[in-house]
């Protein structure tokens, strides 16, 4: 048998081109199904484990997918508003306490998240370098941001506008970086935070003004006296908060219709989450959902896609090996001269079947071993690449 599979690997390394494609396309028809369940694998546990651990979510009514990709997974899905009122609702039932969340602005492509102090509790988030933000203005960064961007604490960021062509006069906000979180190995490594504050400022509901009195630019006097002063529209809003302007940042408007995306809804316990629940069923505003379930139907789409996307690779899998058993039929047509001189040498029919045997066993074997390369990186890397083929 050795010395069959020495002839046929001297044929197939003499006839590279045509093992070379023999050798990927077996490879690719092993490897596909196989990476597509390691990495459904990887999000089905990382969707069901985050979905798992937030038990309610209150949003306005609409997609319950969009309040929970966006809330859980910061995905770019934009679910309607509630306001602040909708917080002091849930607190003031006695029934569970709200964490707010507000997610609409973006820092050099990753995600603003507007929360409490509670929210880093609540996911058992710790700082790995300098501290917690305390101030206006603040932020903390996740693991990912800071080793892709190259920042840390002291650093800065600045928030992208909502709209270039925003003639509204809301600037982008420079925020210092008190803080980077230790990995989590989840969204959270991707994502800014600041205070919901600090992100209502963003949004242009809270803003500071120049000291006119000490100004050295008479352009934006309007006009001046012992008593007051005037300025012109030129008066620039901060585009930073530091600790001589921070007293003078103040909000306006009804606080209670302050902007929120969803509310993380921590309940006392099961009875308090069923009650919650049905005070909530039919609200013409808002909706509670458990993202749990909200997951488990999205991963039911998920597998009967991947049912569909198995029948086809099962088909083309069978394709491809009928077009083997053509190439290998051809092959020997081609090879008739070779096969003459080998029965002139005495050589029977088994010798030339055990030499095609050895060549299939060579090309399985190299196709096997390449595709076992091909898994360990696709599972070394699975939750690097779920994150961002499907939550980023």
């Amino acid at each position: 048998m050795m010395d069959s599979l020495y002839i046929a690997w001297r044929y197939v390394t003499w006839n590279r081109g045509k093992s070379l494609i023999l050798i990927a396309s077996v490879t690719l028809i092993a490897f596909l199904p196989l990476a597509l369940q390691l990495l459904l694998d990887e999000s089905e546990q990382q969707l069901r484990s985050r979905a798992t651990d937030t038990p309610l979510l209150l949003g306005a009514k609409g997609s319950a997918l969009d309040l929970v990709m966006n809330s859980l997974y910061f995905d770019d899905s934009m679910p309607p508003r509630i306001g602040l009122d909708a917080s002091e609702q849930v607190d003031a039932s006695e029934l569970a306490y709200a964490i707010p969340l507000y997610m609409r602005f973006r820092a050099r492509g990753f995600p603003i998240v507007g929360t409490s102090l509670d929210y880093f509790d609540f996911r058992s988030l710790r700082i790995g370098e300098g501290r917690m933000m305390t101030l206006l203005g603040e932020s903390v960064i996740g693991a990912d941001v800071a080793s892709k961007l190259g920042i840390g604490p002291g650093d800065s960021l600045v928030s992208s506008p909502d709209n270039l062509f925003d003639i509204a006069g809301v600037y982008p906000l420079k925020m210092k970086v008190a803080g980077v979180m230790e990995r989590s190995h989840g969204p959270d490594d991707a994502a800014v935070f600041v205070d919901t504050r600090t992100a209502w400022i963003i949004e242009g509901l809270g803003h500071g003004h120049q000291d006119l009195a000490r100004t050295g630019d008479s352009s934006v006097i309007l006009q001046k006296d012992d008593d007051s002063v005037t300025a012109n529209a030129k008066l620039m809003q901060y585009a930073e908060i530091t600790a001589d302007n921070i007293d003078s940042f103040h909000f306006h408007g009804d606080s209670s219709i302050y902007p929120l995306t969803a509310l993380i809804v921590q309940a006392n316990d099961d009875k308090a989450a069923a009650l919650l629940r049905g005070r909530y069923q039919d609200h013409d505003s808002y909706q509670v959902v458990r993202p749990v379930d909200v997951v488990d139907g999205l991963l039911e789409n998920i597998f009967r896609i991947k049912t569909v996307i198995d029948g086809v690779i099962v088909i083309v899998g069978l394709a491809t090996l009928l077009t083997m058993v053509l190439v290998f039929i051809l092959s020997l047509r081609i090879r008739q001269d070779e096969m003459d001189t080998i029965f002139r040498m005495g050589c029977s029919r088994m010798t030339m079947a055990r030499l095609l045997l050895a060549e299939i066993v060579i090309i399985v074997a190299a196709s096997a071993l390449l595709c076992a390369i091909l898994l360990t990186l696709v599972s070394a890397n699975s939750a690097s690449l779920v994150r961002y083929l499907l939550l980023s």
